[in-house]
């Protein structure tokens, strides 16, 4: 049991090694998953060495997927997509999944850190600004003193050439990680995350995005009432309103408007991974 405490609703059903039912939102297979079966899941996948990619992904990462049939097919080949926005969590319980519960990024990071310290399972932080995965790496080893940090990188805000790519590819594999942190926001981490999925020996990579910044004190997180509540976005937006007021003011009024079709009846998304 972590910090966060059993959950009081019954497990999904699992159907197969690491494999989990999932609700259709938009043609996005989310997980029906709460935090205690996202550990488990997480740690079968590093116990058998099995590579492993995990979305967590809200209202932008569903809108984004709508025009995007590549990202789309990123988030439904992943071995998890997490809600991490209370909307895919109202979603996921209408379509009849109502043990899901919302498996939010920063949580997500802090869970795991807290299950991998008596296991021995090795970190590395790739992503953020420049010194900002060192900073959340000395803040989560303040928090967790046993945590093993394998390593950390920020990349350049451009694209890299081969070698560098390449040259990262070394680094994060000679670190011996079992779990990589991928903080690049969305949709650029997801695409990262399938494009090195092959190569990266670690088990897991997780996509977190803003995560590092929230745990390296470099931003602030709503407050847990706005969290629990589904307003999470209004306190972004009022801290950020020149990157985000396009992500929330636009694609959630679009997102209500298609789940409430989808849900009516009066839209079909295939439910195929394609």
């Amino acid at each position: 049991m972590t910090a966060f405490g059993p959950h009081p609703l019954p497990l999904p059903r699992v159907t197969g090694e690491g494999d989990v039912e999932r609700a259709n939102v938009l043609g996005v297979h989310v997980s029906a998953v709460n935090m205690p079966l996202v550990l488990e899941i997480i740690e079968g996948w590093i116990a058998r060495r099995e590579r492993r990619y995990v979305c967590v992904s809200g209202v932008h990462g569903v809108m984004e997927s709508q025009d995007d049939d590549e990202l789309r097919q990123i988030h439904n080949t992943a071995g998890m997509v997490t809600p991490d926005g209370m909307p895919l969590v109202w979603v996921s319980r209408l379509r009849g999944y109502r043990q899901v519960s919302r498996v939010y990024g920063p949580d997500l990071m802090l869970a795991v850190c807290e299950c991998s310290t008596p296991k021995g399972w090795r970190h590395f932080f790739y992503g953020g600004a420049e010194g900002a995965p060192e900073l959340l790496a000395a803040r989560l080893r303040e928090r967790f003193p046993n945590l093993q940090v394998a390593g950390t990188h920020s990349p350049p805000f451009r694209a890299l050439n081969e070698d560098e790519d390449q040259q990262i590819v070394k680094m994060i594999n000679d670190s011996a990680a079992d779990v990589v942190w991928v903080g690049l926001s969305t949709p650029k981490q997801e695409r990262w995350m399938a494009a090195h999925r092959e190569q990266l020996t670690a088990p897991v990579l997780i996509g977190v995005g803003a995560a590092f910044d929230f745990h390296a004190g470099l931003k602030r997180q709503a407050p847990r009432w706005m969290q629990r509540s589904g307003l999470e976005w209004l306190f972004r937006l009022a801290t950020e309103p020149r990157r985000l007021w396009r992500r929330y003011l636009i694609n959630n009024p679009k997102f209500v408007i298609a789940v409430g079709m989808q849900l009516a009846g009066l839209r079909r998304y295939d439910s195929k991974n394609d």
